[in-house]
């Protein structure tokens, strides 16, 4: 039976990076971000936003053009990766297929030339951790996803880092392995309970399932950081609301705010919704866009008198859902997507009603 590592999580402070600027391919400016000790930050971003960037920055495989590199007030500008106290996973896993798991996993220690024995231990140790001990002679295309996981991930926490970094890990899987190999990362992650990981993807159902917190990025640039629930419920802008998960940007009409709610008209329905800000910004007047997630509105009946009418453009059945897709008659050129529990038979183009739930969601301004 595994056991939570001890040895392995030396990391017992709050861990602040920062740098201003990296001018290579997926560059990234003005990251400044904090991790505490056996918390879990994704930096969520589309291909090229900068996070693969900064974990690289991090663990020293990459420059900053200027600024520095600084973890817990240390600069490690000038710093070698094996020097850093970090220990990189990168897409793929990256173990080397003429090494079998034991000497994939002893790859990083043994720069240290620690004796023989203390080595061997280190390994033994790695292989119980991740619940393979006894197949030290295995070769890597012999494992399954979850296993090179596995090993990939005892090989980065041989060497003791405070921090361990995923680059991507689930992004050469195909979908029907990525399940397993997710459930298998949430497996690991518990017996880590004092280590600091970053892990940077550009999928949000990755994100919403490891994190304790989201570093959301675009454009090279951290736009929002905080709470994983906190953001997919009350996103500061439509970016950030975008890169969350789908969801719906109604056009709306602020007419009066009060502390972190707001009464908005939609399709001249008064419709009460949330602020992320506290209304910052929102006077009486000011355009904005309603953001409601699709599992959020609901089909009603066309007697209902709250009700938007709309047209039916698709309705796909997953299983436990049904999503469809509408235009809204009230709004040209408006669309919105729809969850519904089970299965909808709805035919491509009849008319539906579509009602938005109180409190609606939030109100974010018409840029970002």
């Amino acid at each position: 039976m595994t056991r939570p590592c001890r040895s392995a999580t030396t990391c017992s402070n709050v861990m602040r990076v920062s740098f201003d600027r990296v001018g290579v391919a997926g560059a990234l400016e003005d990251f400044d971000l904090q991790v505490a000790a056996g918390e879990t930050v994704v930096l969520l971003g589309p291909a090229r936003a900068g996070a693969a960037t900064a974990l690289r920055v991090l663990a020293g495989l990459v420059c900053p053009t200027t600024g520095t590199v600084r973890v817990d007030g240390r600069d490690l500008t000038g710093v070698g990766p094996a020097e850093r106290g970090t220990a990189l996973v990168p897409r793929g896993f990256g173990l080397f297929p003429h090494l079998r798991v034991a000497e994939n996993i002893a790859f990083g220690v043994r720069r240290s030339r620690m004796p023989r024995r203390v080595l061997v231990g280190r390994v033994v140790e790695m292989l119980e951790l991740i619940g393979m001990a006894g197949q030290e002679k295995r070769w890597p295309h012999q494992l399954s996803g979850v296993e090179q996981l596995r090993v990939a991930v005892a090989r980065a926490l041989a060497v003791r880092p405070s921090a361990l970094l995923l680059e991507e890990p689930l992004a050469a899987l195909d979908a029907a392995r990525r399940a397993p190999v997710l459930t298998e990362l949430q497996r690991l992650r518990a017996l880590l309970p004092g280590m600091a990981v970053l892990y940077a993807t550009a999928e949000h159902a990755e994100a919403l399932a490891l994190a304790d917190r989201i570093a959301v990025m675009d454009e090279v640039r951290l736009l929002q950081v905080g709470a994983a629930e906190r953001l997919w419920r009350r996103p500061s802008s439509t970016a950030t609301a975008a890169l969350l998960g789908a969801a719906n940007l109604l056009p709306c009409t602020v007419r009066r705010v009060v502390g972190t709610s707001a009464l908005v008209t939609v399709a001249h329905r008064a419709v009460c919704a949330q602020t992320p800000t506290g209304g910052a910004g929102m006077t009486p007047g000011t355009r904005a866009l309603l953001c409601i997630r699709p599992h959020a509105l609901r089909l009603v009946s066309l007697g209902d008198r709250d009700a938007l009418r709309a047209n039916v453009r698709s309705s796909t059945w997953t299983g436990a859902t049904t999503r469809v897709e509408l235009a809204l008659t009230s709004m040209t050129d408006q669309h919105v997507t729809v969850d519904v529990p089970g299965r909808a038979h709805l035919g491509i183009g009849s008319e539906v009603g579509v009602r938005i739930p109180e409190p609606a969601g939030v109100v974010l301004p018409l840029a970002g």
